[in-house]
């Protein structure tokens, strides 16, 4: 039996949570199973997750945390996207700012890989607690959820009735799309995007309402509904931050603008589909901040590196860099750019959009309607 699962067993037969005779039955089942004691005393309903988790946390001698009774910080929340939060099951709750340390409770916090990735991602000393899998798991998803979600309402709340109703185009071109409820969602929407690390927006009709979901680490979560009542108005005034037309929904358009919040700047990169429901938006977001990493940092290692750089110094040939989108195809490919990017080499390139600007380097964005482009 492995140490762990003996150890619970003991101190909780010793708590007298555990009857001798359920002692000895766990005991010899684990002998024979792939399974560990926590698993089996939940399966046979002998103990609840909470007195196990807490059991765990005597042996661990690491605080234990009722996740569903706790007050989780605004701030502290933000420093870790969801995505990761989610892939770890970990929960932050309390930052000091002073001390620059975050509290965090985890599923497992003792899993020092989990805690090194957070530890880098956030850049504070973590204060590691021990929570429930079940209650993590549901906190997570709702707390993340509703950090969105409830400045949204309170600027839903603030729509009027002709924001509402059926609108004309020569009312959603004035002023009722840059009225306060209205700029305020949009606002919102991509600040949570910034703040999660998105590098995608969704705002997709539906038939009953319009969904918004964000592209965290290459992959889709939604994360608000908004009534179909202002669906319009909010894609009016997306298109017009984009100079985009409002009148044309008929055809796919592209767009830009920049976004600012605090110190954080982004370009966003706007698209536009018209569908059966009404017409939907993407948005890409491009940090003008962002750091590009060395090849090192986006997880090669051994003969893949040695290989990737041998083939880039070649003066001939071409390096194929393929993958879903979010996957890390542009950050690879301005991380070797960077790795060649010398006085003595020059370099162009041709791309559609241009997502980071180097220095030294003659970075030249497609224009359709000019005549350039790949071909």
């Amino acid at each position: 039996m492995p140490a762990q699962d003996s150890k619970l067993l003991e101190l909780l037969w010793k708590q007298n949570k555990l009857t001798k005779e359920d002692f000895d039955r766990i005991s010899a089942e684990i002998l024979g199973s792939s399974v560990g004691a926590e698993e089996l005393l939940i399966k046979h309903n002998l103990v609840s997750e909470a007195v196990i988790c807490q059991a765990k946390a005597e042996i661990l001698k690491i605080p234990y945390v009722d996740v569903s009774a706790t007050s989780i910080a605004p701030e502290a929340l933000n420093l870790l996207p969801e995505a990761v939060a989610d892939k770890y099951l970990v929960l932050p709750f309390a930052f000091d700012k002073e001390k620059q340390t975050l509290s965090i409770v985890m599923a497992n916090p003792i899993d020092l890989q989990a805690l090194e990735f957070i530890e880098k991602k956030t850049g504070m000393r973590l204060q590691p607690f021990l929570g429930e899998t079940s209650k993590l798991t549901k906190q997570i998803k709702e707390r993340y959820a509703q950090s969105l979600s409830s400045e949204v309402t309170e600027a839903l709340k603030e729509t009027t009735t002709t924001q509402t109703k059926k609108m004309t185009v020569d009312e959603l071109s004035g002023g009722v799309i840059r009225e306060a409820p209205i700029a305020k969602i949009v606002s919102t929407i991509l600040e949570f995007a910034i703040k999660v690390r998105a590098s995608d927006v969704h705002i997709e009709p539906l038939e009953e309402k319009t969904r918004v979901r964000y592209r965290i680490d290459g992959i889709l979560y939604e994360k608000l509904i908004l009534p179909r009542s202002v669906h319009d108005s909010v894609i009016s005034r997306i298109k017009i931050l984009s100079h985009m037309k409002i009148d044309e929904k008929r055809i796919p358009q592209d767009g830009r603008f920049n976004f600012r919040t605090g110190d954080e700047e982004v370009d966003l990169r706007v698209s536009s589909l018209p569908s059966v429901h009404g017409e939907k938006i993407v948005m890409r977001l491009l940090s003008k901040a962002m750091h590009v990493p060395e090849l090192t940092e986006l997880g090669l290692r051994g003969r893949a590196l040695t290989n990737l750089q041998a083939a880039i110094r070649v003066p001939h040939g071409i390096v194929l860099v393929t993958g879903p989108t979010g996957s890390g195809k542009t950050t690879t490919l301005y991380s070797l750019l960077n790795m060649i990017n010398t006085p003595r080499v020059n370099i162009m390139t041709l791309e559609d959009p241009v997502e980071y600007q180097i220095g030294g380097i003659t970075q030249v964005q497609t224009n359709p309607q000019a005549g350039l482009t790949f071909s």
